[in-house]
């Protein structure tokens, strides 16, 4: 009898350690496969698909507004956020040629989360690329793919949608995608086509939602990714701009800098003057390859693009009251 109750004894121990074994096993397995939100409370944004995203795009080769090129990546980026169940529609208009005056195709695409929601906010960016590298001193009429141009802002937007679904946004958010940015071939050409399209048409046919804010993104995905206040974005929309900022630095996201430098011309000015949305641009105007040949994606970082991201869906979550 002692010799049978001792091996139980020794057997009940085996086992109660087995168990001690597996549960710690069990632990250590929920902390990694269980997404990142579940213990921060902020979304896993995944650098390494942010840029993966941005080689996609950049592989089409050319985007110019009317191009194969162009109606490629659009059926890229309707596919894209279906998957997500996101709403995509479409604003088309015709814009003239600069060189020959025939009327090109222009298509803004607006992908909307929570399209039942009256109040909203924009984020934008263009998706079109320059025809031309005219900044390149070797090189002016050679191949330009705009990785950091171009791409990196739908790249960002492609990646924020794998977070959408479960952010609890306090407005309904629409993506918009301006072509027509810079269809630009010699130094008057007119830029900005997209944008203004869109405002005149938020100005002159009022759809049954109001934007509250807007926020424009060109060139953030650079190595050297420095994020100034801009000048005209300070002026129509500082409380907006601030808070983003202030966001950046709760995060300890020092990429964002708290000093004014560049005043810069683009696709939150017709928004700004025209559909008086309060706008602000996030671009890194100090990106040494801009309009050249060398704007390709080993110029740039999903890195980049991630804290970009994780800006923008903190803020989301806070975005302060329209005054």
């Amino acid at each position: 009898m002692s010799s049978k109750s001792e091996n139980k004894v020794g057997r009940a121990g085996t086992r109660r350690k087995t168990i001690r074994s597996f549960i710690a096993i069990a632990v250590v397995a929920i902390v990694v496969l269980v997404p990142l939100r579940m213990f921060s409370g902020e979304p896993d944004v995944d650098a390494q698909r942010s840029f993966g995203y941005l080689v996609q795009i950049c592989k089409i080769g050319r985007r110019v507004s009317g191009s194969q090129g162009m109606a490629e990546q659009q059926s890229v980026i309707a596919q894209h956020f279906a998957k997500f169940g996101a709403q995509v529609r479409y604003q088309a208009f015709d814009a003239p040629h600069p060189q020959t005056g025939m009327p090109v195709r222009m298509m803004n695409v607006i992908v909307s989360w929570h399209p039942e929601s009256k109040d909203r906010v924009l984020l934008a960016c263009h998706y079109d690329t320059r025809p031309f590298p005219d900044r390149d001193a070797k090189n002016p009429r050679g191949v330009f793919v705009g990785a950091n141009d171009g791409a990196s802002g739908v790249a960002l937007f492609m990646e924020l949608a794998h977070h959408m679904r479960d952010l609890k946004p306090k407005y309904g958010v629409d993506f918009v995608f301006f072509d027509g940015e810079e269809l630009v071939y010699a130094k008057n050409d007119k830029y900005f086509l997209g944008s203004e399209h869109f405002a005149q048409q938020y100005r002159d046919n009022p759809p049954d939602h109001r934007y509250i804010y807007g926020v424009l993104v060109d060139m953030i995905a650079d190595k050297r990714l420095n994020l100034f206040f801009e000048k005209n974005s300070m002026k129509y929309a500082p409380r907006l701009t601030r808070s983003i900022w202030n966001t950046a630095r709760d995060l300890r996201i020092r990429e964002f800098t708290r000093k004014t430098k560049h005043e810069v011309n683009d696709d939150h000015i017709p928004l700004n003057q025209i559909a008086r949305i309060p706008t602000c641009d996030l671009i890194d105007f100090d990106y040494r390859h801009w309009h050249t040949t060398r704007d390709v994606p080993t110029a740039c970082s999903g890195s980049s693009i991630k804290k970009v991201a994780r800006v923008l869906l903190r803020w989301l979550e806070n975005i302060p009251p329209p005054t």
